[in-house]
């Protein structure tokens, strides 16, 4: 887990284009169209989907807008 002055494991970035950018350990892994894609990549590098819990700041850092924050034609 993140410790002080780290950046936790997964950083989703603002939107560019509809889509964020999500990176995972500092590897780019993708755009994010929605919540959905953030878990896609989240299981495809091997984190446990049923035990994340997305607004942990310890696990995932949101810029530019959290977990609800997509754009309405993408939710």
């Amino acid at each position: 887990m993140a410790g002080e002055g780290r950046e936790p494991p997964v950083v989703v970035y603002p939107w560019l284009d509809g889509a964020r950018r999500v990176t995972i350990h500092g590897e780019s892994v993708g755009r994010a169209y929605s919540l959905r894609d953030v878990l896609e990549f989240l299981h495809l590098a091997g984190l446990e989907e049923n035990g994340v819990r997305l607004d942990d700041p310890e696990l995932v850092e949101w810029r530019g807008g959290g977990p609800a924050d997509w754009p309405e034609d993408q939710v």
